[in-house]
């Protein structure tokens, strides 16, 4: 089974985009949702990770958090497992 990923954006935002791409060229589906003007979404976010910046990357409940710690995941080769648990 798959777990879902979501993956909290905002346009303008580089580090979204670089998780977006990794995450395509991974094969991995995930749910874009665009917090942008999206204020009371975007609060409820920060109020849940504790974290004001995005990307936000979640796999099913657990928060993985930004891209540098989605890539770090990868890297050290515990996201795939991660989404495929």
């Amino acid at each position: 089974t798959m777990q879902q990923v979501i993956l909290y954006t905002a346009s303008h935002c580089g580090y979204c985009r670089a998780a977006k791409s990794l995450l395509q060229s991974l094969e991995v589906t995930f749910e874009e949702i665009d917090l942008t003007h999206d204020y009371d979404r975007r609060q409820a976010l920060i109020e849940t990770t504790g974290q004001r910046t995005v990307p936000q990357i979640f796999v099913g409940e657990t928060h993985v958090g930004g891209f540098m710690e989605l890539r770090a995941l990868h890297l050290a080769g515990g996201f795939l497992p991660l989404v495929q648990s």
